[in-house]
C-alpha cells in the first residue's frame, strides 16, 4: 500500500511539474523582501485553496504568513511542510526561496492526492522573513507549531545534504547620535557619531582574538554622514553575531554591545541598539534524516555526507527544531564553487538545474510525509530522539556542559 501511495504522489508531482515551475518563476521574477511577500504568499495560498486545503492567512500576527491544512481518514500525526518565499534586498532571490516555497506546496498538493487513505494531517506553513526577520521565531512564539509532530523544509544549495547544522544568530542594529558642526571652522564643537561607529568596528576587531573559533561577528555601516565638511551627528551600523550554540551567541552579543558603548563613550556620542529575533542553532533529527535520505535515494538523488568541520550560516528553522522534530535538507542546484547570496545563485534558482532541484525537493518531502503518516514506529523513533536531544540542549543552556 505504501509503495502505491508513493508512486501516486510522485506521479502527481510530475503531472504538475510545469505549473510548479511557473509558480517558482513568478515568485523569482517578483522578489519581495522580508514581511513584504504579499504576492508570493497570495499565490501559494491560492494554489492550496483550489486544491481543497483549509487556508488561514495572516497567522501569528504576520500578514504574509499562512497555514493550510488537509486531513486524512482518521487520527494521526500532523506533518508540517514549511515554505519560505522572501527575497534579499537588491539581490532578489539569490538564496533560492522561490524554490523552497514552491517545493513545499508541491509536496503538500501531492500528499493531498492520497491523504484519504492515510491517517493524520498535512499542513503547509508559510514562513515569511527568513532573511533576518525571524518569521519562524515569531510563529513558534505564537504557538503555530504547538500541534505539529514533525516539520520539514528543503533549501537549494551547492550540495545535496540531509544532515547539517546551523549557527545561532542575532542581528544587532546600532544608532549613534552626536552633534553636527563645521568640520573645518568649528570641529571642536562637534561630536562625531561616525567616529563612534569606526571605534565600534575597531573594538570588535580587538575582541575577535578572545572569541571561540565558532563565533562569527560581521557588520556594515548603514549611515555615516552626508558631507565631508560636516561632523556627522548621526551614524548607524548593523552586525550579525553568531556562534555554534545560542547561549554563547548571546554572550558574544553582549560583548559586541559593550564595544559599541565604549565607542560612544570615547567620542561623547550616545548609542541605542535593538535586535531582531534570535535564531537558535539547528538540532538535526537523525531518525527523520535517515527516512528522508532513503526516499531521496529511491528516486535517484545522491545525498552527500556532511564534511568534518562543515561551515554554514543561520536559519530560523533552528528555532522550529527546538520545539518539534525537524530537518532542514539541501538540494544541489549549482555547480561547484558557486555560493548562495550571489548573482550566479540567483540565476540558478530559475535554471533547468534549479527547476529539477525544486521537483526533487517536493518529491522528497512528499515521500517522507507518507512514511510519517503511515509508520507509527518511525514516528516513535523520531519523537524519542527529539526528547533526548532537546533535553540535552536545555541542560547545556543551563551551563552544565559549558
Amino acid at each position: 500500500m505504501n509503495r502505491n501511495l508513493k508512486d501516486r504522489a510522485l506521479a502527481a508531482i510530475d503531472a504538475q511539474r510545469d505549473a510548479l515551475i511557473n509558480i517558482s518563476t513568478t515568485i523569482h521574477t517578483n522578489p519581495e523582501i522580508a514581511f513584504q511577500e504579499f504576492q508570493a504568499s497570495a499565490l501559494l495560498c491560492d494554489q492550496l485553496a483550489r486544491a481543497g486545503f483549509a487556508v488561514t492567512r495572516g497567522v501569528g500576527g504576520l500578514e504574509t504568513a499562512f497555514r493550510a491544512e488537509a486531513y486524512g481518514n482518521g487520527v494521526g500525526p500532523t506533518v508540517a511542510l514549511l515554505a519560505e518565499y522572501d527575497a534579499l534586498p537588491e539581490l532578489g532571490h539569490a538564496c533560492g526561496h522561490n524554490i523552497m516555497g514552491t517545493a513545499a506546496i508541491g509536496a503538500a498538493l501531492a500528499v493531498k492526492n492520497v491523504l484519504a487513505e492515510l491517517p493524520g494531517r498535512v499542513v503547509a506553513i508559510g514562513t515569511p522573513a527568513e532573511e533576518g526577520g525571524g518569521g519562524k521565531v515569531i510563529l513558534v512564539d505564537k504557538g503555530i507549531f504547538n500541534d505539529v509532530d514533525v516539520a520539514m523544509i528543503v533549501h537549494p544549495s551547492g550540495r545535496t545534504l540531509v544532515v547539517r547544522g546551523s549557527l545561532a544568530s542575532t542581528r544587532l542594529f546600532l544608532e549613534f547620535s552626536g552633534r553636527a558642526s563645521h568640520a573645518a571652522a568649528a570641529p571642536e564643537d562637534g561630536i562625531n557619531a561616525l567616529e563612534a561607529v569606526i571605534l565600534t568596528f575597531n573594538n570588535v576587531n580587538a575582541l575577535r582574538l578572545h572569541l571561540r573559533s565558532d563565533a562569527r561577528v560581521h557588520g556594515i555601516i548603514t549611515s555615516g554622514g552626508t558631507a565631508a565638511n560636516i561632523i556627522p551627528d548621526y551614524a548607524a551600523a548593523q552586525f550579525s553575531v553568531r556562534a555554534a550554540k545560542q547561549a554563547y551567541a548571546q554572550e558574544v552579543l553582549r560583548r559586541v554591545i559593550q564595544c559599541a558603548e565604549a565607542g560612544a563613550a570615547a567620542t561623547g556620542a550616545t548609542v541605542k541598539f535593538w535586535t531582531n529575533p534570535s535564531y537558535a542553532e539547528l538540532i538535526p533529527n537523525m531518525a527523520l534524516a535517515e527516512a528522508f535520505t532513503q526516499n531521496w535515494e529511491s528516486i535517484g538523488v545522491r545525498v552527500e555526507p556532511p564534511r568534518p568541520f562543515e561551515r554554514g550560516g543561520s536559519t530560523d528553522m533552528g528555532n522550529v527544531s527546538h520545539v518539534v522534530p525537524a530537518i532542514h535538507a539541501y538540494i544541489k542546484i549549482v555547480g561547484d564553487g558557486i555560493g548562495g547570496h550571489t548573482i550566479q545563485f540567483r540565476d540558478a534558482a530559475v535554471s533547468p538545474m534549479g527547476h529539477a532541484g525544486m521537483i526533487y525537493a517536493a518529491k522528497g518531502m512528499a515521500l517522507t510525509t507518507i512514511d510519517l503518516l503511515s509508520d507509527p514506529e518511525l514516528m516513535a523513533r523520531i519523537k524519542n530522539e527529539f526528547d533526548e536531544t532537546v533535553g540535552k540542549q536545555q541542560i547545556e543552556r543551563l551551563g552544565k556542559f559549558e
